[in-house]
């Protein structure tokens, strides 16, 4: 399909150094809003605990912060989900993760009973049916699994851990429990920060308002957030730089340039949109990046397959009058594609839930940036490559073409 009947083009290239202005202006804004008012980056990267709750009644976003600061939480990030079906329900963020400390591990083993090689045991304070021959703790924090040399006495070992700060038993069933008799293995169940923050909203707000359970709870520690961190940003390079080689061989060398710069002008007015919106920066806004680059990169080799195809047919023409020539064949094509995947997207970003906005919002910009880039970004800048580092060979090789038969020529007069 066609969207310019045949005979009749529009001057893309005419206006090419407006849009690139234009384009230009953008991406310094998106570059600016790293800076201010910076990425709001998600428990992903940053760490943290996060839980999502529905309450049974009417709360707002104040009373639900005050009762996470009253359990000593700093500086929560409390923020309401759209949800028809449940108007209460809202997503808490706190910087506190799970993950017991050195200290606090210290102080577990001594108060277990623990002894190093050599070291004496206080037979008065740690009988045989309390004292611990081995103690190992859960990445997450929320569980300490304890050997001991005899059968212990679980009244007694459970006060062991009573005064250690900044950890509390979880309450209900059999804590600890015994997991093995024969080895007398025995496991402690910690209040994690989602228990904590639970604990917390049921005692300010009443267990009339607070349910049992929450819907969702996520932590992530912040080293392992800063080695996600640092893993997002090496995938999204790679697949650029393989981009890039896979342009350089399906085309020539010309084309590679326009398309990589696209795909960061792309990538970075999607990455600004995002920031000065508000939204967060987590795994899943990464995978929108990525797609992004594919959607991009497809509908911008789609453009040069067919500047490719009437360079052969058209020898006559500059490459400028080419370029207008394939944008205007292909812009029919370009905008029905990319008007059904912007209308799906729509759809996630009116009636989806939580991330799946920012998802959609983040691909919604993408692809509209991304068709527009093809023509004004991707294009004009092969012309240019062409004209300023191959095109002048050219003429350069005509004219001593041409310098070396006048001299034949002079030569046979």
């Amino acid at each position: 399909m066609e969207f310019i009947k045949p005979g009749r083009q529009f001057d893309f290239m005419g206006y090419r150094w407006y849009f690139i202005g234009v384009s230009l202006i953008v991406l310094l804004l998106s570059v600016a809003s790293f800076v201010y008012p910076g990425p709001k980056l998600g428990t992903d990267f940053k760490g943290g605990t996060e839980i999502e709750v529905a309450f049974r009644a009417p709360v707002t976003s104040a009373d639900v912060r005050a009762a996470v600061e009253k359990e000593g939480f700093a500086s929560p990030d409390v923020v309401s989900v759209a949800d028809p079906a449940n108007p209460n329900r809202f997503l808490i963020r706190v910087q506190e993760v799970t993950v017991l400390s050195d200290a606090q591990k210290g102080k577990i083993r001594e108060r277990l009973c623990l002894t190093g090689e050599g070291e004496k045991v206080d037979e008065a304070r740690c009988p045989v049916t309390v004292r611990a021959s081995e103690v190992k703790f859960s990445p997450g924090g929320d569980k300490i699994s304890v050997r001991y040399d005899a059968a212990p006495e679980l009244s007694a070992v459970r006060q062991q851990l009573a005064g250690v700060e900044g950890i509390q038993l979880r309450a209900g069933g059999t804590n600890p429990a015994v997991v093995s008799e024969r080895d007398h293995k025995v496991e402690f169940y910690l209040k994690s920060k989602g228990d904590q923050l639970m604990d917390g909203l049921r005692d300010a707000l009443g267990a009339d308002k607070v349910p049992e359970q929450a819907l969702r709870v996520e932590w992530i520690g912040p080293k392992a957030g800063a080695q996600l961190r640092d893993a997002a940003i090496k995938s999204i390079a790679i697949a650029i730089v393989f981009i890039m080689a896979y342009i350089a061989f399906r085309f020539d060398m010309r084309f590679a340039p326009g398309g990589i710069v696209a795909l960061v002008h792309d990538v970075g007015i999607a990455l600004g949109a995002m920031i000065i919106t508000r939204r967060e920066i987590t795994l899943s806004t990464v995978a929108a990046m990525l797609t992004i680059v594919g959607y991009s990169i497809t509908d911008t080799v789609v453009v040069y397959d067919r500047i490719r195809e009437n360079l052969g047919k058209h020898r006559n023409l500059s490459f400028a009058a080419v370029i207008n020539q394939s944008i205007s064949e292909m812009l029919g094509r370009t905008i029905i594609t990319s008007g059904v995947t912007a209308l799906s997207m729509l759809m996630f970003l009116f009636w989806g839930t939580g991330v799946l906005k920012d998802f959609a919002f983040a691909l919604l910009v993408g692809i509209v940036v991304g068709t527009y880039s093809s023509i004004y970004v991707a294009a004009p800048l092969t012309e240019w490559i062409d004209r300023r580092f191959f095109g002048a060979t050219v003429v350069t090789k005509k004219k001593i073409s041409r310098t070396r038969a006048t001299k034949r020529a002079d030569a046979v007069v």
